[in-house]
This record gives C-alpha cells, sequence and structure tokens, in this order.
C-alpha cells in the first residue's frame, strides 16, 4: 500500500513537471510570436475593409479612423456588441462608412458581413467575413468563389424600388443561389 501511495505521489509530481513545463514553452511561444499575430491580424482586417471600398476612393487609414458601436446600434446590425463602423475620408470628408454587421438567417448560422455605404446612400461594397454554409454549395457568398455578391453594389434603399427588392423568382431584381432541396 505504502508503494503504490509513493507511485501514485511520483506520477503526479512527474505530470505536475511536465504540465508546468509546457505551459511556460507555450507562454513564450505566445510572448515571442503576439506582436508578429497582431500586425497580421489588423493588416488582414484592413485588407478586407477596403475590399469594399472602390480603389482611390479614400485616403485615410480605416482601422484608425473607427468607432466601436454602441450596444444598442450593434444589436440593430445582428451583432451582440462590438461592432466597428470605418469612416472612409477623402481630404478629410467623409465619403463612405463601411458597417461591420450579421445576416442572422444563413442556412447554417449567422453570415458576418462587411458593407460599404456611400454619402448618397448607396452600397460601395460587401463582403462575406465569416459564415458556416456547406462548402461547394452555400460558399457562392465569398468573393473569392462567385461574383454573386456584386450584385449589391451600387444599390440603395430606393434604388431598385422598394418592391423590386426581392429574388427574381418572386418579381424583384436580386439572383438566388440556393443548392438545398427539400426531401
Amino acid at each position: 500500500m505504502k508503494a503504490m501511495f509513493s507511485n501514485g505521489v511520483r506520477d503526479a509530481g512527474i505530470l505536475a513537471g511536465f504540465t508546468l513545463c509546457f505551459t511556460a514553452m507555450m507562454a513564450g511561444v505566445y510572448g515571442l510570436t503576439r506582436d508578429t499575430v497582431l500586425r497580421n491580424e489588423t493588416e488582414a482586417r484592413s485588407r478586407l475593409v477596403a475590399q469594399v471600398l472602390p480603389a482611390g476612393s479614400y485616403d485615410n487609414d480605416l482601422l484608425t479612423d473607427s468607432r466601436e458601436l454602441p450596444q444598442a446600434d450593434s444589436h440593430r446590425l445582428g451583432i451582440d456588441s462590438g461592432a466597428h463602423v470605418y469612416l472612409a475620408k477623402k481630404g478629410g470628408t467623409t465619403i463612405a462608412v463601411v458597417l461591420e454587421t450579421t445576416a442572422p438567417d444563413g442556412y447554417a448560422g449567422a453570415i458576418k458581413l462587411l458593407v460599404a455605404v456611400g454619402r448618397d446612400g448607396s452600397t460601395q461594397g460587401v463582403r462575406v467575413v465569416t459564415h458556416k454554409e456547406t462548402p461547394g454549395l452555400g460558399d457562392y457568398i465569398d468573393v473569392a468563389k462567385s461574383n454573386w455578391i456584386h450584385q449589391f453594389d451600387g444599390k440603395s434603399l430606393s434604388q431598385p424600388s422598394p418592391e423590386r427588392w426581392k429574388v427574381r423568382k418572386d418579381g424583384g431584381d436580386f439572383d438566388a443561389n440556393a443548392g438545398a432541396t427539400i426531401s
């Protein structure tokens, strides 16, 4: 019984030693790579935000000229909290805003979007940030795989008219893609 207790204490000590060693290694790697990861995330975010605006239409740093929206406004855009609005400026004048928003009714869950809206109220561009749609069926919403999302460029609440904001099969102006069937 004494030997079994001794072996258990020894094994627990070895396990604690390995845990401590690997935790220290992971903390060290995190410390060494944290700045690089943050820089890469910032560059990726900047490139994504810039994709929804026409090239050369702004001359400021979009990430620097951003604001976190109050929770009530974030909620209106389909985001619980922490949504940002990016201000695109040319010569110091705001020419467009880029909004983080969510389409809550994707087939496989919420679809996070960036939407640029110009001073005239027209959509400058839309990009999908993340989605969980079925690969090969629902990924047409991704600009890297299809031009489908470009059909919203230049549209506004008044153009087309409100009754035309439907898919073509329902008498509207927009193409729809559906790969699902009802069994």
